[in-house]
């Protein structure tokens, strides 16, 4: 006589025992979706009665599924990069997903070689944050797999969360104006146009939107730019605005690394601030609020913002030919002490 060997439950079963559907059990197999205190309770008794163990690998592989999804961003080192990574390593975390994450710089090829595995299926999808599109993957890729764009490039082929780079500068512009600075010096400025990144082309254009409103003159002796954008970028670009010898009053930097930088500079050149110059930054990173002074900034909640990020990317893993969205966060003045003053000027 021979052992017949014991039949392997199955999700169905264990939907048939506890009086649900077999998606429910999935839900609470996979816990990607929430299900009723209840009904969960109902699944798990009854996959303990019948012993079932869910074999989550080739479920994956029948739906074409690693589990895993990438994220790139230009340059790992910023505190706004790790702040960031944080956010969507968690939100992934919590919906079951594991991150790769990788640093594209300028390398297009990085985000080829990404682009590749999403093809293979070693990853499910991407979370781009491209600097340029005339750099991207995403401009000529022929077909994409599931994407989401992060960040304020322009383009019409992925979905994508953004903030108003271009409001959030006129809006920071407007602040020093308001508190009567007439000679405003931009660090991170598009000086070099075959270079620029989509954000620092917007956020020039949100000063230059601020300052026409006021009537203040355009003057490109008040813009410089340094790459990668760090603190090192913020404190060169000081310097060399010092060097011009050119009479200013505030310095809005496109980011509180590089606004860090030029507060640094400005120290060490006996200039206070805000007493003689006022300084903005841009992202609301942790230091920013323990810079001496504190840096009035531009903020917006990240957690939100990798929430979004998720959410799309995984609508657009299930339902690939769904319309494409965009959407913008919310930003946010932070008004603290650099801007604290009416700024004196600073006369070389």
């Amino acid at each position: 006589m021979t052992a017949t060997t014991p039949t392997r439950a199955t999700m169905k079963d264990v939907a048939a025992l506890a009086g649900v559907s077999p998606k429910t059990v999935s839900n609470v197999v996979t816990g990607t979706i929430a299900v009723r205190e209840e009904t969960r309770a109902r699944v798990e008794a009854a996959m303990a009665e019948l012993d079932f163990v869910p074999n989550l690998s080739a479920r994956g592989l029948r739906q074409g599924r690693s589990g895993i999804i990438a994220l790139a961003l230009p340059d790992l080192a910023t505190a706004y990069s790790a702040e960031l990574v944080h956010r969507i390593v968690e939100a992934a975390h919590e919906r079951g997903l594991a991150v790769q994450i990788e640093e594209t710089a300028r390398e297009p090829d990085r985000e080829k070689e990404l682009l590749s595995r999403a093809r293979a299926h070693l990853v499910d999808g991407l979370i781009l944050n491209p600097i340029r599109l005339e750099d991207s993957v995403i401009r000529y890729a022929d077909r994409l797999p599931p994407i989401v764009v992060i960040g304020e490039v322009e383009q019409h082929r992925a979905d994508q969360v953004l903030i108003d780079s271009r409001l959030a500068a006129a809006d920071v512009t407007r602040h020093v104006i308001a508190r009567g600075a007439r000679r405003i010096t931009v660090i991170g400025a598009d000086e070099r146009g075959e270079v620029a990144t989509a954000t620092s082309r917007l956020r020039l254009e949100g000063v230059h939107d601020a300052l026409r409103e006021a009537g203040l003159p355009i003057d490109r002796a008040y813009e410089v730019n340094r790459l990668p954008w760090s603190m090192a970028a913020g404190a060169e670009g000081m310097k060399e605005l010092l060097g011009r010898g050119i009479a200013f009053d505030a310095v809005i930097a496109f980011t509180d690394s590089m606004a860090a930088g030029a507060l640094h500079a400005l120290h060490d050149h006996g200039i206070d601030v805000p007493g003689d110059v006022i300084v903005t930054g841009f992202d609301d990173v942790e230091f920013s609020q323990f810079t001496s002074p504190s840096l009035t900034t531009i903020g917006f909640d990240r957690q939100t913002f990798a929430e979004a990020a998720l959410e799309l990317l995984l609508t657009r893993i299930d339902e690939p030919i769904a319309p494409l969205q965009a959407r913008t966060m919310p930003h946010r003045l932070l008004d603290r002490t650099s801007t604290a003053a009416a700024p004196r000027g600073y006369t070389a």
